[in-house]
């Protein structure tokens, strides 16, 4: 049996009885996951090095000094080894090296905002928190839905992130890491699905008295063959209902354990602008509406301003 292999099913053997399905983040189904879940296996092996000889130690000293044992040394003037020393100083400095190194290489490969290479290019998401409930906003198919994110597998996640109310945090185990959202602040979110699966999203920031409600503000996400993905956004363009200032105004009041919901169309089409706009200062409000024209090509209205809904 290789290291590697050790590390993989060691832990497995102690989640055996509750299964892969209730620890998602050691059966990844993304090209994020899957790095992530890799990197944690790299850092249980570090602490093994440290943990694993003082077990060994600790049962050595025990049954070598034990009290019938004659021939153990007994040297009570003994103060100091360099040996030792050298040990102790030396191991944990290898270590932290090791870390440190992990840390600079994966900070920049598991980068957020950094673009996941495919042939396809990325779909793209707008993605606001509410209370307590995730609002999906798709500015290419002109759709929205109400805790339900589905996309394409082996098709790149492009998601652009924000609150419209307290922090919260987007994870998605068993596809990435999470990513915490604040109002009036955008970030990025890149992830990609290997092929179809069903994953539970939630917020891990506790964000009021609903979060427990639905619970831990749970979402349904989905990836699934371009085919259905398609069948899928027909479902939701034949929704009676279109997301506008009046239906954001509902979803905004806090309320859990929200069902599915689906929405035909956005008005206006840079809503997600605007509701960063809602927290900015001018300046803010003008880099949102450019960055929404060049990122649709079309010349939309000026946000609203910080007083508007």
């Amino acid at each position: 049996m290789t290291a590697r292999n050790a590390l993989v099913i060691v832990p497995a053997l102690f989640l055996g009885g509750c299964g892969l399905a209730h620890a998602p983040v050691l059966d990844p189904h993304g090209t994020i996951a899957l790095t992530e879940r890799n990197l944690l296996f790299i850092a249980a092996g570090l602490m093994l090095v440290v943990i694993v000889p003082v077990w060994v130690l600790t049962f050595w000293f025990t049954w070598h000094y034990r009290a019938s044992n004659v021939n153990a040394r007994y040297m009570p003037e003994w103060s100091y080894s360099a040996g030792i020393d050298a040990v102790v100083w030396l191991v944990p400095a290898l270590i932290v090296c090791c870390i440190a190194y992990l840390v600079w290489v994966y900070t920049h490969r598991l980068d957020p905002y950094k673009p996941i290479a495919a042939a396809a290019a990325p779909l793209e998401v707008d993605v606001v928190a509410e209370d307590w409930k995730w609002l999906f906003i798709y500015p290419e198919q002109k759709i929205a839905t109400v805790n339900e994110l589905v996309f394409p597998s082996e098709r790149p996640l492009s998601l652009d992130l924000t609150s419209d109310t307290v922090m919260n945090s987007f994870y998605v185990a068993g596809l990435g890491g999470q990513i915490f959202v604040m109002a009036g602040m955008r970030t990025k979110l890149n992830l990609k699905a290997d092929g179809p699966a069903e994953f539970l999203g939630r917020n891990m920031q506790y964000s009021g008295a609903g979060f427990a409600g639905f619970p831990e503000q749970d979402f349904a996400v989905r990836a699934v063959t371009p085919s259905e993905f398609e069948a899928w956004v027909a479902t939701a363009k034949h929704s009676p209902d279109i997301l506008d200032a009046s239906a954001l105004a509902q979803i905004e009041k806090p309320s859990g354990k929200v069902p599915v919901h689906y929405y035909s169309s956005v008005e206006p089409p840079d809503l997600f602008a605007r509701i960063i706009a809602k927290y900015a200062g001018p300046s803010i409000q003008h880099a949102e509406m450019k960055r929404t024209q060049h990122a649709h090509g079309s010349a939309f209205a000026a946000p609203a301003s910080s007083g508007e809904r």
